[in-house]
């Protein structure tokens, strides 16, 4: 009885006298990184997002040097290299669930350096043109659709099924970290050397984050039954995912940002200079800081020990997403487009992680792999839905392209939360 008599204050203050290191081992973030598993993720993914962040910038500033500043051009040039992973993720998922999603990692990761190498020394010798930068970005991307499907869902094999949330938030902050330095420096890169150094730089950081993988204990959860096809896993895959209706409308949820909320990545170099006459040094910058709200958002999201109505929150961050592109859209100073690419970035990893992180939740471990290659294609759909903005940019600007986008992500947002009543139960 004298237990059940100590108060919620006396028990706050029980806990606030706690010495500092028990405190911080009670944190949810501490408790995930004290896994050893997770640690050597967690690092080859921040390896592997710095490569990618600083190969993205590179290429669109090398675009934009081939071609005279066409953001339809740049448009086409991020296709190919996002565009593989609708399409060879569904394979990478597959294979996520039949061989160990381990070794996928490091040999995607391998391939990646390979390729990046590649674009260095044609860069550097001036043999490359944009239909060779856009061969190779297939096929870089074609390795990425192979990674990523095994690098997330290898998260809720390794850590317990209560800190999921918290680990892939955790994880995205690996990539909204790199997001906050890596354009930064490789904006400082090419302005001061070149954008073949940076390629080659890339390429070693691509090798790091296959080693760090190799570390893992955990080679992934491969089912000991007896397999159908790649072919016909994957179409277990897409009725399994489909047929459910909380996963259904998470994909969704997933597809519509995708196409809409995602232009301004595509576009990001052309507006920038085509609205504020950036150089590579500040543009650097503009990505950097959009980084710093994505990772304010995730850090913030793998803190939390809890959070209800999961569905709703995810609407709610869907709606002001769109209306963040819009701020960014009209912008017309450096001040002011800081402002709103910090919101942008914020509400836009929020969304990513959580959405991630409920799919990871709902899906049957044996069909993960599968599911996570479905919003995986997400990312490949991001420029592709880009194209038609690129083109509208070419004739009334990118800043009046990008406005469109973001009020169509709004409204389809509030249409489908009306629509779809079950998503906003999803907890």
């Amino acid at each position: 009885m004298a237990q059940s008599t100590l108060g919620a204050p006396a028990a706050v203050a029980a806990v606030g006298s706690l010495p500092l290191a028990a405190k911080l081992k009670q944190s949810p973030i501490v408790e995930i990184l004290l896994l050893a598993d997770f640690r050597w993720i967690w690092l080859g993914s921040f390896a592997s997002f710095t490569a990618m962040n600083m190969q993205m910038i590179t290429r669109g500033w090398l675009v934009l040097r081939l071609e005279n500043d066409s953001p339809s051009a740049l448009t086409w040039a991020m296709v190919s290299f996002a565009a593989p992973m609708a399409i060879i993720s569904l394979l990478g998922g597959a294979l996520s669930d039949r061989v160990p999603k381990k070794y996928l990692i490091i040999g995607s990761q391998l391939g990646n350096a390979v390729l990046t190498l590649t674009v260095g020394m044609m860069d550097a010798t001036g043999t490359i043109w944009l239909g060779a930068l856009l061969v190779l970005g297939v096929l870089n991307g074609s390795m990425f659709a192979l990674n990523m499907p095994s690098r997330q869902a290898i998260i809720s094999e390794i850590v317990p099924r209560h800190r999921v949330m918290n680990a892939v938030a955790l994880n995205n902050t690996s990539m909204n970290l790199t997001r906050t330095f890596g354009p930064a420096l490789a904006g400082i890169l090419i302005a001061f050397f070149s954008t073949a150094l940076v390629f080659y730089l890339v390429s070693i950081v691509y090798v790091f984050s296959a080693l760090s993988v190799v570390r893992l204990k955990n080679k992934g959860v491969v089912p000991a039954a007896a397999r159908k096809s790649v072919i016909g896993d994957i179409k277990e895959g897409l009725s399994y995912a489909l047929g459910d209706a909380t996963l259904r409308g998470l994909i969704i949820m997933a597809f519509m940002p995708a196409m809409f909320g995602y232009t301004l990545f595509a576009l990001m170099p052309a507006w920038a200079r085509e609205q504020l006459n950036v150089t590579s040094f500040d543009l650097g910058y503009l990505m950097a800081v959009m980084g710093i709200g994505a990772l304010v958002g995730t850090i913030g999201l793998a803190s939390m020990r809890n959070l209800n109505r999961r569905g709703t929150i995810l609407i709610v961050i869907s709606v002001f997403w769109g209306m963040s592109v819009v701020g960014v859209a009209f912008a017309a100073e450096f001040v002011s487009a800081v402002f709103f690419l910090i919101v942008y970035g914020l509400l836009s990893s929020l969304y990513m992680s959580l959405n991630m992180t409920l799919s990871q939740i709902y899906a049957e471990p044996e069909k993960r792999g599968r599911v996570m290659s479905l919003f995986m294609m997400t990312f490949g759909l991001m420029p592709i839905g880009a194209i038609p903005f690129g083109e509208f940019a070419e004739v009334i600007g990118t800043g009046q392209a990008l406005s469109i986008s973001g009020m169509i992500l709004t409204a389809l947002t509030l249409i489908f939360a009306f629509s779809y009543p079950h998503f906003r139960r999803i907890q």
